[in-house]
């Protein structure tokens, strides 16, 4: 039994077992000043996710991380996310991973990795399960 703690916005972080949390979407993008990401100083990364859980509850979430091993940078990270409850459609989960990649954009990052999480939003709706007409 794997247990995470997931971020989320405007409420406490929640605890959760991975197993009964399963990832259906997600959207990652990463970036780095060398050749090989080991070997970078400088290193961001993005990710946006969505867990569903059997009784129809939905986590959607998001993580910013960016390190510097530059003397004097710094390095910050930021975390945003929603917790859907089990009555919730598709469009909500849509709405929701538009309203975490907007506040994520908006949050205090570095200004040109802002602009990745609209790309992000489109990323992870297109990975949600395929929906069968």
């Amino acid at each position: 039994m794997t247990k995470t703690t997931i971020t989320l916005t405007d409420r406490p972080p929640v605890l959760i077992d991975m197993d009964k949390w399963e990832l259906i979407s997600k959207a990652i993008d990463t970036e780095f000043d060398n050749q090989y990401e080991f070997q970078a100083n400088i290193t961001s990364k993005w990710f946006v996710g969505v867990r569903e859980n059997a009784d129809g509850r939905a986590i959607v979430y998001a993580t910013y991380l960016h390190s510097s091993q530059h003397q004097g940078a710094r390095g910050y990270s930021t975390k945003r996310g929603v917790l859907l409850p089990a009555e919730c459609t598709i469009a909500d989960v849509v709405n929701a991973i538009k309203e975490v990649c907007s506040d994520m954009e908006g949050a205090a990052c570095a200004g040109e990795d802002n602009s990745r999480w609209q790309t992000l939003s489109h990323d992870c709706v297109a990975d949600l399960p395929v929906q069968v007409l």
